[in-house]
């Protein structure tokens, strides 16, 4: 015969695992912990339901992963500011400016970061409100860097140069002025 086009009957190196013994050795090993000989067969609806369960929970979990995330980048703006020091230079100045940009631009892109999670059985106003709270605190945060690097006009003299000059007072007498 020519290689290749031999005729084979069946498989060759095929192994049948079905169970067709009836000695009891076979029955005496007790069948592993979740294991059930016997099949329960469920039906297409309550299968395609538990699979929608499924998806809309892993959904929401995802969903408040993503709305934690900001917590990681507070804490490592946090200790970068707190390296840069509150003296006033390029490096601080520009990890002050980073630390109020993230912030702003993932507050203005809410729905886009959880568009991907929409479910009717998936309520997102929870991560969503847990998501700005933590870019406000963000915000919060490089505001009081600015502050403490004196770049806000909190004082009455960081508004001096915008005050009208004052008016000299003529009087003529003796006493105390008024």
């Amino acid at each position: 015969m020519e290689k290749g086009k031999g005729v084979t009957i069946g498989r060759r190196w095929a192994i049948d695992f079905t169970d067709s013994s009836t000695s009891p050795s076979s029955r005496d090993i007790p069948d592993p912990p979740g294991f059930s000989r016997v099949s329960v067969e469920l039906d297409d609806s309550s299968l395609s339901r538990q699979k929608k369960d499924a998806e809309s929970n892993w959904k929401l979990q995802k969903a408040w992963e993503v709305a934690q995330a900001p917590f990681k980048n507070l804490m490592m703006m946090g200790f970068m500011m707190w390296m840069a020091g509150n003296t006033v230079h390029l490096f601080s100045i520009g990890i002050t400016f980073s630390a109020l940009w993230q912030p702003i631009s993932a507050l203005q892109g809410v729905g886009k970061v959880f568009e991907p999670f929409k479910d009717k059985k998936v309520d997102l106003l929870g991560p969503k409100l847990l998501f700005i709270a933590l870019n406000l605190g963000g915000l919060a945060l490089g505001v009081w860097k600015l502050n403490s690097l004196g770049l806000l006009p909190t004082h009455a003299s960081d508004w001096v140069s915008s005050l009208p000059p004052a008016q000299e007072v003529e009087y003529s007498g003796g006493g105390i002025p008024l």
